[in-house]
């Protein structure tokens, strides 16, 4: 074991018992947890076996048939308390994200606060799962829409965002009257116990100021995708919330709908920045950089294609090159360090189809114009860290068309807007898109035409607020989460009818059906 390796071991340590994770529990050898800083094992854990998926369905189910009767407001009481852990504890949090998957601490902190933000969110919602009345054609009816209590909710996280994604699902669930099982990325398990200890501690609270909550209101399964597939199996699971490639939901949706279970799917995005001649450069030069470069590209809505209009096309490309040679001479490095911008890819695997890419690229046309080189190879050899790369492309190929979950920026010129959204929706994904131009009639006519479930307007592709609904169209499998109205989800829709009059009470669509 390296210096280095024994000192990110110690501070996994000390921040899971700063966060209250009670290790014992949970120690085994099934599962190696390996941080990609410097590919070193940070901890071993146990997998939960069928057996034990099992007796977790079940006991969600018992705490199903408890916390559905309870007032929301007072669910809506746990999930405040909730907020308050996570406000208390938000560095701690952050930094063991960093330390598991890799993102920068700065980035660790905003998904934190996102954690915080959704569960301002969820408690407002609790007093505010509206349903409706409809007027009736008949005298003396009422009708009435109610949104009632699901059942048990299956999370499955991807490594990118370990804890975030979770709490858009888990804290709208749990408001909703479900309790939730969660299955995290094998890669990032250790933030998944933290959010659970954390939870606890809400529950803690809660026994001790509105009353005692049911057990297994959340639970966690660790293990690999076999154990997953066990768990969307089970017909007890009302919905699977699942979050990964596009890959991944082909093989999750037709699976839990073969057993007419419900799914919400937030996969893959292959997004795009149109820079009209008409943008306000600056703006679009910053917000590309973010988007392309962020979390070493391995975010759903990285800037993965920018379509430039030709009369700008060679200006920009000169100034994304500066930008990117800058960011691979001095913004590359370790993630809890202050000042980089630039971590590690997850893993091995990840840097070889960030190879296969470039190499793709190059023999479609393509010129790199900078970075697509591994560094600190030296310093770290079980890492995988990379310069950015910048790539020209004339037209849009194969591999363009290909979402490759790493920080690689396509940069191609159009003539007109037309064309630009013609090639901008020629993807299999369809999550997050954006436009740069001052333009009124550009922005309304990109607005209608993309089709994305996210459509920016002088704001790059990454960083949506929790306020509204996150997810997108095609392969991108048409979830959406977080917030508007995305906590439908996690109910089922009633309607009733009501009479109250004496007399017989007329049929609908004046069907006559008298005996006498």
């Amino acid at each position: 074991m390296t210096k280095i390796s024994a000192l990110l071991q110690n501070l996994t340590s000390e921040l899971l018992k700063k966060l209250a994770v009670s290790m014992k529990a949970y120690n085994g050898s099934g599962l190696q947890i390996v941080t990609p800083i410097d590919g070193s094992v940070i901890a071993k854990l146990k997998m939960d076996g069928a057996g034990a998926v099992d007796k977790k369905v079940h006991a969600a189910l018992e705490a199903f048939e408890i916390w559905r009767e309870v007032p929301a407001p007072k669910r809506g009481e746990l999930i405040r308390l909730l907020g308050e852990e996570l406000r208390a504890n938000k560095e701690t949090l952050a930094e063991l994200v960093t330390v598991e998957c890799g993102k920068i601490l700065t980035e660790g902190r905003g998904e934190v606060q996102e954690m915080i933000d959704i569960c301002d969110f969820a408690v407002g919602l609790s007093r505010q799962l509206y349903g409706l009345t409809i007027a009736s054609e008949r005298a003396q009816h009422t009708m009435q829409e109610t949104w009632l209590p699901l059942g048990p909710v299956a999370v499955i996280s991807a490594f990118n965002f370990p804890v975030a994604v979770w709490s858009w699902n888990f804290t709208l669930a749990i408001v909703c009257g479900n309790p939730v099982i969660w299955k995290p990325s094998e890669k990032t398990p250790l933030t998944a116990l933290a959010c659970q200890a954390l939870f606890e501690k809400a529950l803690t609270l809660y026994t001790k100021t509105v009353g005692k909550p049911p057990q297994a209101l959340s639970q966690i399964v660790l293990g690999n995708a076999k154990i997953g597939e066990h768990l969307i199996d089970n017909p007890a699971i009302s919905l699977v919330s699942a979050t990964g490639s596009s890959r991944m939901g082909a093989f999750v949706g037709p699976r839990v709908a073969s057993r007419f279970g419900r799914t919400l799917l937030e996969l893959g995005g292959n997004n795009a920045i149109i820079v009209s001649d008409k943008a306000d450069m600056a703006l679009a030069l910053d917000a590309i950089l973010f988007g392309a470069v962020g979390t070493a590209g391995q975010r759903c809505t990285t800037t993965r294609r920018v379509f430039v209009h030709q009369a700008i096309y060679e200006k920009l490309c000169t100034q994304l090159q500066k930008r990117y040679v800058q960011i691979a001479a001095r913004k590359i490095g370790d993630p809890l360090e202050d000042g980089t911008l630039v971590g590690p890819l997850i893993d091995k695997a990840s840097f070889e189809k960030f190879q296969a890419a470039l190499k793709q690229a190059r023999a479609e046309g393509g010129e790199l114009l900078a970075g697509g080189k591994r560094v600190m190879a030296n310093k770290y050899p079980d890492a995988f860290y990379v310069e950015p790369a910048l790539v020209k492309m004339r037209k849009q190929t194969d591999v363009v068309r290909l979402e490759t979950f790493a920080p690689i920026l396509y940069v191609m010129p159009y003539a007109t807007l037309d064309e630009a959204l013609e090639a901008h929706n020629d993807v299999p994904q369809g999550l997050s898109s954006s436009i740069f131009t001052t333009d009124l009639r550009e922005a309304e006519f990109f607005r209608r035409r993309s089709d994305c479930g996210i459509a920016n307007i002088n704001i790059g592709t990454s960083g949506a607020e929790i306020g509204g609904a996150f997810g997108g169209e095609k392969e991108t499998g048409g979830g959406r989460e977080s917030g508007s109205d995305a906590w439908k989800n996690y109910m089922r829709r009633q309607t009733s009818t009501s009479y109250y009059g004496t007399a017989k009470p007329a049929l609908a669509q004046g069907v006559n059906f008298d005996v006498d």
